[in-house]
């Protein structure tokens, strides 16, 4: 069977990455996670003092250090997925913390953040058989991919849902700073000047507010199925 380009793009905390992960490890493709890699520049950029105390980017030292940046995925054997390595360090853990999710929309705005990392995207998409996930994967990675799927939710389900996963995970977490987050996220992700979020015309909408993980599994399922039986 011929091997396609699965974009899926939508809002922060849909679910989309879980969603990806899943439909890869169950076909055999390859996940790329592109919200993983902005979220590595922006630990980079935490890490290295370039925000200064009201949250603003030294973009000059920035741009100078893209080249520094080097950003790969390798699969965990005991879980059987991806995790995010940042010069060498695995950064999985850091990149979802809130003060990640809080600062990550400023640096994916920036245009020259962006280029770097679509290059480095559509480097890894060469040989298709990928399914990615992020903001502007449809319209901009890879406009010529076989299915687009664009996914929403709520703001207050997409809050609840990354509140709990961040207690899962032990760490202290208040829903009303989350929801405020998402609803900045929101707004930074579709005025931004460069890639703004948005639906590609071809893409199917997928509203999983309300949806089990089976169930969205199931759909997404299908939704390959009949993309890929189009390209035979």
């Amino acid at each position: 069977m011929k091997k396609i380009i699965i974009a899926i793009d939508g809002f922060s905390s849909c679910g989309k990455s879980t969603m990806a992960k899943d439909l890869a490890r169950e076909i055999g493709y390859i996940y790329i996670d592109s919200g993983a890699m902005y979220r590595a520049v922006t630990l980079y950029c935490i890490e290295q003092g370039l925000f200064d105390e009201a949250g603003n980017i030294d973009e000059e030292t920035l741009k100078a250090h893209m080249n520094d940046i080097h950003i790969s995925f390798q699969l965990n054997p005991e879980t059987q997925r991806p995790v995010t390595y940042l010069n060498g360090v695995n950064v999985e853990d850091r990149i979802r913390s809130l003060e990640v999710s809080s600062h990550v929309s400023p640096v994916a705005a920036l245009g020259f953040v962006r280029e770097a990392l679509v290059k480095q995207q559509q480097e890894m998409g060469k040989e298709k058989g990928i399914v990615m996930d992020g903001r502007d994967i449809g319209t901009a990675v890879f406009p010529e991919a076989e299915l687009k799927i664009f996914v929403t939710a709520s703001a207050e389900i997409r809050a609840q849902r990354r509140y709990d996963e961040l207690k899962a995970k032990g760490q202290e977490a208040s829903f009303e700073d989350i929801l405020r987050n998402v609803e900045e996220r929101d707004r930074i992700d579709q005025s931004r000047a460069v890639s703004p979020l948005r639906k590609a015309d071809d893409a199917i909408l997928l509203d999983n507010s309300y949806l089990t993980i089976a169930e969205q599994k199931e759909w997404l399922k299908t939704q390959f199925e009949k993309a890929t039986h189009a390209t035979c």
